[in-house]
């Protein structure tokens, strides 16, 4: 029986860190796994600060996933039987993802993409953004704010770097809220050192 049919869709899970992504990228995919439709899950290789090939939430919650290095290895990993793709940290793939997603939508698979929509700075974070206006079903989630328990949409930088990619979590990163947010605040700890 082929439950897929060509009902493939797109759904994205995105906003700051700590708010919940990957846990519910996590939930999502066990969904599908209690329910014993075939899936994968992918994540960046580059992400590696819980486990090589576990996508990890911050609250302990994991789920078996494959490592790869650009959306064009992921897209020659998805076996022809799989019906629903995971991919977390989608921010850290190139913008081929968009278009790699959407193949694998238009063949009927559903595909659960997690990951930031702003960068440090507040700046939209491709391919997240694009992917939103692709995407069927849209969840933003937001965090709590590390200063004032208010709603954190945004993902402040705490250490001193001008890199846009620094991998990290506590102690490297809090979510704030759009009062508390000072995207220079990264920059002034870097000129003071």
């Amino acid at each position: 029986m082929d439950r897929r049919g060509d009902k493939g869709w797109v759904e994205v899970i995105c906003g700051p860190m700590f708010s919940g992504k990957s846990e519910e990228l996590i939930r999502r995919i066990t969904r599908y796994q209690i329910a014993r439709v075939p899936g994968q899950t992918f994540k960046p290789v580059i992400d590696d600060r819980y486990a090589t090939d576990q996508v990890v939430s911050h609250s302990s919650l994991s789920v078996s996933a494959e490592p790869v290095a650009d959306s064009d290895i992921l897209l020659r990993s998805v076996k022809d039987r799989t019906e629903v793709i995971g991919i977390d940290e989608a921010q850290f793939f190139d913008d081929g993802l968009v278009e790699v997603v959407a193949q694998l939508a238009a063949t009927g698979k559903k595909v659960i993409v997690a990951g930031l929509d702003l960068d440090y700075l507040g700046r939209p974070f491709e391919p997240i953004p694009t992917l939103v206006t692709h995407a069927e079903y849209v969840l933003k989630s937001l965090a709590v704010c590390h200063r004032c328990g208010g709603a954190g949409m945004y993902t402040q930088r705490v250490i001193a770097s001008d890199q846009l990619v620094v991998l990290g979590a506590e102690g490297a990163y809090e979510a704030r809220c759009r009062y508390c947010y000072d995207p220079s605040e990264g920059q002034q700890e870097q000129l003071e050192v």
